[in-house]
C-alpha cells in the first residue's frame, strides 16, 4: 500500500474509533500515524490499542506509526459553593491557597507555583481564554486581580498564564508513569506537553534515551520565545494552534504557523501542524470551506503532516474525516502553483556531507527525470535530510531498523520498507531496483537516484550517490 500524496496524516484515536475494525478504515482511508491521547486513556487502553494498530499493519503490510500524547501539567481553579459564579468586567477577584469553596469574590488556586510566580501586570485566562483577569497585588500567598472579560466560571476550569514563565517541568508524576509505558509498549513517537524551555526537551531525553522520538509541542508563548533553542533539541515539533490561539492574540497565529513550518524546514525537522483542522466534521459529513483552505494551507506550505483531533477522537464521522483530509491534500498536491511555492520556501543545505549529498540528489533526480530516489538509511536521518529538500520525485527510504521504518511514517514524502543492510555495492544497487520496481516507483528502463554511507550501515555517514537503470527483471546495474 503507497499513498499517492506527500502530506502525512495523524489521526487521534478516542471512543469514536480505538477498535481495530475502525483503526483499519481509518488507515485505508489515509491516515499514517495514530495518535493516543494520554488525557484520556489509561494504561491499558494504551496496551490495547497500541495491539490493534499493530494489528492492523500486519494486515496491510504498510507501516503506521504510533504518537504517544502526554497530558503534561493540568491547571486549574477549585471549586465554588455553588458550582459556578458569575465574573462580572471591572470587578476585583482573588485567587489563593484557602481550600474554602469560592465565592463571587474569590477562589482556590491548587497551584503555590502560580501564586508564587505571577507578577503585577500578568494575564491570567481561565476557561479557554473565554474569561481574563489582570493581577493587581501579589503577595502572601493570593494574588488579586481585576476583571478584564467576565462570565460565568464554574468548577474546575483551566487556567492560562501567557505572560509569566512557572518554575515548573513539563513532566508530571503521571506524566512519567505513561511516558514509561508508552516507551514500554514501543511508541514511535512521544509528544510533550507544556513544553516552555529547552531544558524541558532535555529532561524528557534523559527518560527517553533513543527508544523513541521526541515531539516537542508549541502550545506557550514561552516556547515560542526559545522556538529555535527547542527546535534544535527536539526530533520533532507540533504546532498546537488550539492552545497558542488561547495564549496568544489570534490573529498572530497563522503567522506564527508559516514561520514555525520554515524553522522545520531549515533545522531539517518534521512539523505537525494540529487542531481544529475540519473541526465542523466532529458533527458533519462534510467540512467548511475555510476547513478545507486551512488545510490547504499547511499542504502548500509543506508541512509534514497534518492532524485530526477530536475529529476522529470522538466525532460522527472518523473515517470521513481522514479521506475528505487526504482528497484535500492529494488535490493541493496536484496544484499547478504547488511545486513553485514548495520550491520558494527551501532552505539552503547545512555544510554537512550528508546535507550536500541530499541537495545533490534532488538536484540531479530533477534535472536527468529519473523515477525514484532511494536512501539508505539506519537511524532515519538520511531520509529526513533527503525529504527537508522536498523533490519532486518520490523518496523511498530502505532501512533494515523497523523502529526507523515506522518513525518516518510522519515525514513529509517518504515511503518507507523494512530491508536488511546490502552486504556490498553491488547489492546495494541491485536491492534499491528490485524494491523500487517492487513499490511501483520505477518499470524497466527507468533511472533512480541511489544514496548511502559507505562504508554501509554506519548511521548517519551519507557520503554517495549513485544512479542506476532498473533492468527488465527488475534489478540493478550503474
Amino acid at each position: 500500500m503507497r499513498r499517492m500524496r506527500r502530506v502525512k496524516i495523524v489521526a487521534t484515536l478516542g471512543p469514536a474509533s480505538n477498535d481495530e475494525a475502525t483503526i483499519e478504515k481509518l488507515a485505508r482511508a489515509g491516515a499514517d500515524v495514530f495518535r493516543i491521547n494520554m488525557s484520556h486513556a489509561s494504561h491499558e487502553l494504551l496496551k490495547q490499542t497500541v495491539g490493534f494498530i499493530r494489528n492492523v499493519e500486519a494486515r496491510l503490510h504498510h507501516p503506521l506509526g504510533i504518537l504517544v500524547d502526554l497530558q503534561g501539567p493540568k491547571l486549574r481553579v477549585g471549586k465554588f459553593a455553588d458550582g459556578a459564579i458569575q465574573l462580572t468586567a471591572g470587578a476585583k477577584f482573588t485567587l489563593d491557597s484557602s481550600e474554602t469553596p469560592g465565592t463571587v469574590d474569590r477562589v482556590f488556586l491548587p497551584h503555590p507555583e502560580i501564586l508564587e510566580s505571577v507578577s503585577v501586570g500578568d494575564r491570567l485566562l481561565l476557561d479557554d481564554g473565554k474569561l481574563q483577569l489582570r493581577a493587581t497585588k501579589v503577595g502572601g500567598g493570593l494574588v488579586e486581580t481585576e476583571v478584564i472579560y467576565g462570565g460565568k466560571l464554574s468548577d474546575r476550569k483551566g487556567v492560562s498564564l501567557p505572560d509569566t514563565l512557572l518554575p515548573m517541568g513539563a513532566l508530571t508524576e503521571k506524566d512519567h508513569a505513561d511516558l514509561l509505558k508508552g516507551l514500554e509498549a514501543e511508541a514511535d513517537w512521544i509528544a510533550v506537553s507544556f513544553v516552555q524551555r529547552p531544558e524541558d526537551i532535555i529532561d524528557i531525553r534523559k527518560v527517553v534515551q533513543g527508544r523513541a522520538g521526541v515531539m516537542a509541542k508549541i502550545e506557550k508563548p514561552q516556547a515560542v520565545e526559545r522556538l529555535e533553542e527547542i527546535i534544535k533539541l527536539c526530533d520533532a515539533f507540533m504546532v498546537a494552534r488550539g492552545d497558542l490561539g488561547v495564549e496568544m492574540p489570534l490573529e498572530q497565529v497563522p503567522g506564527l504557523q508559516k514561520r514555525m513550518i520554515r524553522i522545520a524546514r531549515r533545522y531539517g525537522k518534521p512539523v505537525v501542524v494540529a487542531t481544529q483542522m475540519l473541526e465542523s466534521m466532529i458533527t458533519s459529513p462534510v467540512p467548511t470551506r475555510a476547513e478545507v483552505s486551512d488545510v490547504s494551507i499547511a499542504v502548500f506550505e509543506g508541512a509534514d503532516a497534518v492532524m485530526l483531533s477530536a475529529e476522529s477522537a470522538s466525532g460522527q464521522y472518523p473515517v470521513e474525516a481522514v479521506a475528505m483530509m487526504n482528497k484535500v491534500a492529494v488535490a493541493v498536491e496536484g496544484d499547478t502553483n504547488y511545486r513553485g511555492i514548495i520550491r520558494a520556501q527551501s532552505a539552503e543545505p547545512e555544510a554537512t556531507a550528508a546535507d550536500a549529498i541530499s541537495a545533490a540528489t534532488r538536484q540531479v533526480a530533477e534535472t536527468l527525470d529519473l523515477a525514484a530516489i532511494v536512501t539508505y538509511t539506519s537511524s532515519g536521518s538520511t531520509a529526513i535530510r533527503a525529504a527537508r529538500e522536498r523533490p519532486s520525485k518520490p523518496i523511498l527510504a530502505l532501512s533494515p531498523n523497523l523502529r526507523t521504518v515506522r518513525r518516518l511514517s510522519v515525514v513529509w514524502g517518504i515511503h518507507c520498507v523494512e530491508s536488511p543492510d546490502a552486504v556490498n555495492l553491488e547489492d546495494m544497487v541491485d536491492r534499491a531496483c528490485v524494491i523500487a520496481y517492487q513499490e511501483g516507483l520505477a518499470r524497466p528502463g527507468d533511472r533512480i537516484a541511489i544514496t548511502a554511507g559507505i562504508p554501509l550501515g554506519t548511521p548517519g555517514a551519507t557520503n554517495m550517490l549513485r544512479i542506476a537503470f532498473v533492468r527488465q527483471d527488475g534489478a540493478g546495474s550503474s
